[in-house]
């Protein structure tokens, strides 16, 4: 079993665990682990909440940094150890051979010699240096690699503390889309239980309707069997009587037979078959909701179709100044569109609007699954959406699917579907930014609130139909519109 050196024992105790030196102003963390000032405070760069120990991973509420001065104490008595120690050892290392102090160094067999050795034959053709020029001359070199190890300890530490960074923003992210999730599912939910309850309530309303009404036919159906069963009774009987007496009274007998005819009931009320209808009208309503909703599913929620979000690409759109009316202004980067109210001196070339506030986005798309983001500066007048490479650009046009156009719009505080007529959406809260899905194998753009994913509107599969399609923008009065990077 090895020896225990008390000396080095306490040179580790002595040296921080992120520098491997002496402590340099040690202070303590609550879990009692020792580091320099400078290490943590360096390794603690970038984190505001939730610091964490480097050495046992024990995370901490806030930043508490406890000197510790009897540690202090011990590193300057571990530095004075070590020099004495290195004193001792220059003094105590003798050539094995001829019991001679090593105060040379053979440069070809790189080991330390006495001046006995110097003259043997085994180094008489060496280089042989003083042991003080030898030690300088590789204190430099090592000097030089150490200095790239601690760099390459350095940029270690700060990629695992970025990185544990990026782990705990992911972490919130995701935690934050959890949340989502189960809000919208919840609400999906209640909305479903509510429709169950209205459309069985309603059902249970037409079942007691149709169980009146057959009531009331049966009983009406009985009363007049018996009346019919009677009076055909009598007549059979007047067949049977002499000819006087069956000719007596037969005004009468012909007009009771020809009373006799039954009265069919109606087996459904007008309001019973208005009721039917609604209840049928409402069935096609809700199914039509839950089909837009599928279709309507954020990509992150799309797990059933097999379609990852990687099948769905971010677009990078720029405006294109060639198609703007002339009184909207763009920005040198051409991602944002304010409107001017004063017209500029432009060509007015083919492929400029004339009449109606757009313009065409410069990136058209033929395939594939596209989306960009579009920020609303806060107006109330604007449209967001897709258009036709070949959609008409000069008089007034109907911003409609029949034009060319599939977009929605904001006029005052009511948001609108651009389709044939133009449809009023729920009122929500106003997004901040519009994320627009351009699905072209499928013929289908989706609208969402880019902030917490849910969906505005969505033109069906089959809606848009082939050929090169272009975001297209609307901006009226104050309304000011910003492509996102």
């Amino acid at each position: 079993m090895a020896a225990v050196n008390p000396a080095k024992n306490i040179q580790d105790e002595a040296t921080c665990p992120i520098c491997l030196e002496y402590f340099n102003d040690p202070v303590s963390l609550d879990c009692d682990h020792n580091f320099c000032r400078a290490c943590i405070t360096r390794c603690w760069k970038g984190f505001g909440a939730d610091i964490s120990c480097p050495q046992c991973r024990e995370t901490f509420p806030r930043r508490n940094l406890k000197p510790n001065r009897k540690l202090k104490s011990i590193v300057e008595a571990a530095r004075a150890l070590s020099l004495q120690s290195g004193r001792e050892l220059v003094r105590e290392r003798l050539c094995e051979k001829h019991r001679e102090p090593l105060k040379l160094f053979c440069k070809e067999d790189e080991i330390p010699i006495c001046v006995v050795c110097d003259r043997a034959k085994e180094h008489r053709d060496h280089t042989v240096v003083p042991a003080e020029e030898a030690v300088e001359e590789f204190k430099e070199k090592i000097q030089a690699h150490v200095k790239k190890l601690r760099e390459e300890r350095a940029r270690l530490v700060e990629f695992q503390v970025s990185s544990e960074k990026r782990s705990q923003e992911n972490l919130r992210k995701t935690q934050t889309e959890r949340q989502k999730i189960v809000s919208q599912f919840q609400q999906l939910q209640q909305f479903l239980k509510e429709q169950e309850r209205f459309l069985l309530a309603q059902l249970l309303k037409l079942d007691k309707e149709i169980l009146k009404i057959q009531t009331e036919n049966i009983n009406k159906l009985s009363a007049e069997m018996s009346h019919l069963t009677e009076l055909i009774s009598d007549i059979e009987g007047k067949y049977q009587k002499p000819a006087s007496e069956f000719l007596q009274d037969i005004r009468s007998t012909l007009s009771r037979c020809e009373k006799g005819k039954f009265q069919q009931p109606e087996e459904i009320s007008p309001e019973l078959e208005k009721g039917l209808s609604d209840f049928s009208q409402k069935t096609v309503a809700l199914t039509e909701t839950l089909r837009k909703f599928k279709d309507t599913l954020p990509p992150a929620l799309e797990t059933k179709r097999g379609e990852s979000l990687g099948s769905l690409r971010q677009a990078n759109v720029t405006l294109d100044p060639g198609t703007a009316h002339p009184e909207l202004v763009l920005s040198a980067d051409g991602k944002s569109v304010r409107w001017a109210d004063t017209r500029q001196d432009l060509p007015n070339n083919p492929e400029r609007f004339d009449t109606d506030l757009c313009v065409l986005g410069c990136e058209g798309f033929t395939s594939g699954r596209h989306y960009w983001e579009v920020e609303l500066g806060g107006g109330r007048y604007w449209a967001v959406g897709v258009a036709r490479e070949s959609v008409r650009r000069k008089g007034w046009i109907s911003h409609s699917p029949e034009e060319g156009i599939w977009a929605v719009r904001r006029w005052r505080d009511q948001f609108w579907a651009l389709i044939s007529p133009e449809t009023p959406l729920p009122r929500r809260r106003v997004p901040s930014r519009i994320r627009v899905c351009l699905d072209c194998d499928r013929g289908q753009v989706t609208f969402f609130d880019a902030g917490d994913q849910a969906p505005i509107f969505t033109f069906p599969p089959a809606s848009v139909p082939g050929g090169r399609i272009r975001p297209w923008l609307w901006v009226f009065s104050r309304s000011r519109l910003r492509l996102c990077p």
